[in-house]
């Protein structure tokens, strides 16, 4: 579903997801897509542990995967699902920018080396210059590659951008005609072995930039606390566990199509909050302001925060340190209360 689709849904949805999203309820719907930070979704799933806190609240949570992430954000905006896996400036373009009022629940980690550029034949940045650049055309890899462009003076004048899905972005590197892409992992570990392929500029230049979230329907969360809560303490018993269980990490590995040591590897190029603590720190740290302006002046230049939007602040985006953006027109919100909660050990 492309984003002029999304619109249309939207306005047909707009009004029944209102009533609905206001709703108490006890059955709940959660979408993610394959990811090392979010492989613990998966875990929590088929291991019990998501439905045990489900069942300590009383409530029912049920956990689909998706293979194309874009997709998985479209149909959470939608209102098809109640929270979603998603980056921090897809967060603000996606579901913020169409109107549909969003929290982050958990900033789970940042990519610290999980995305990045990759030239085949190729061995600098500055090659990149006149190449068709295979990406995500508008989620964070369009960010990131902005962001790496303006390292070695280049801009995106400079280059041509190819729209391509996730799903499809290592069998695209594959073709002859392709010689740049954009990409995180896990597709970033299968481009980067191949002989011809380089990788020039990875986002540990750019840390704590690209946010790994978990993103819920704010009324959906004000009128059902306790799905915040299930998700929350389900969320710090999973990864609590990562560190010392090769088993477990075994598991998420084959679920993600590699093997440990590909999944280990991976882990070592993402900065994970493993325990709540860190997690608040990190979200009530005023750099996390600045970084959401940086993401939504690139989100404006490129038109991702609508047709309406008079500047880069148009969209209020609300952070422990304040409100970046239109006070009045807050719809993406950085919220740290439950995790701090699950810190206190009062989940």
């Amino acid at each position: 579903m492309n984003k002029l689709k999304l619109l249309l849904v939207l306005a047909a949805l707009f009004t029944s997801q209102q009533s609905f999203a206001a709703e108490t309820k006890d059955k709940f719907s959660v979408c993610w897509s394959i990811y090392v930070g979010w492989m613990p979704w998966d875990y929590g799933d088929s291991s019990g542990i998501i439905k045990k806190w489900a069942d300590k609240y009383d409530i029912e949570i049920d956990v689909v995967q998706f293979n194309d992430y874009i997709e998985s954000i479209n149909q959470y905006t939608a209102g098809q699902f109640d929270a979603c896996t998603m980056t921090n400036m897809d967060a603000l373009t996606i579901p913020a920018a169409n109107f549909v009022d969003s929290t982050v629940l958990i900033v789970g980690d940042y990519s610290n080396g999980n995305d990045g550029v990759v030239l085949k034949d190729k061995k600098e940045l500055k090659d990149i210059k006149g190449q068709q650049v295979n990406l995500v055309e508008l989620s964070v890899s369009h960010y990131f590659l902005a962001r790496a462009l303006e390292s070695v003076g280049l801009t995106e004048r400079d280059i041509k951008v190819v729209n391509t899905s996730d799903a499809d972005i290592v069998a695209a590197y594959s073709s002859k005609d392709v010689s740049a892409v954009v990409t995180w992992n896990p597709a970033l570990s299968e481009i980067t072995p191949q002989p011809s392929a380089t990788e020039v500029y990875d986002s540990s230049k750019i840390p704590g930039e690209i946010l790994d979230l978990m993103v819920v329907n704010t009324e959906t969360l004000k009128a059902n606390p306790k799905l915040g809560k299930a998700l929350v303490g389900a969320w710090y018993e999973i990864i609590g566990k990562m560190t010392t269980d090769s088993k477990m990490r075994t598991e998420m590995a084959v679920a993600s199509g590699t093997d440990l040591a590909g999944y280990d590897a991976q882990l070592a190029t993402t900065k994970m909050f493993y325990t709540p603590k860190e997690a608040v720190s990190f979200t009530t740290d005023m750099q996390l302001a600045k970084t959401m302006e940086n993401v939504a002046k690139f989100s404006f230049k490129h038109g991702l925060l609508g047709e309406s939007a008079p500047d880069f602040g148009f969209i209020g985006i609300e952070t422990p340190a304040g409100i970046v953006g239109d006070k009045s027109n807050v719809q993406l919100r950085f919220d740290p209360s439950f995790m701090q909660m699950a810190a206190d050990g009062k989940l």
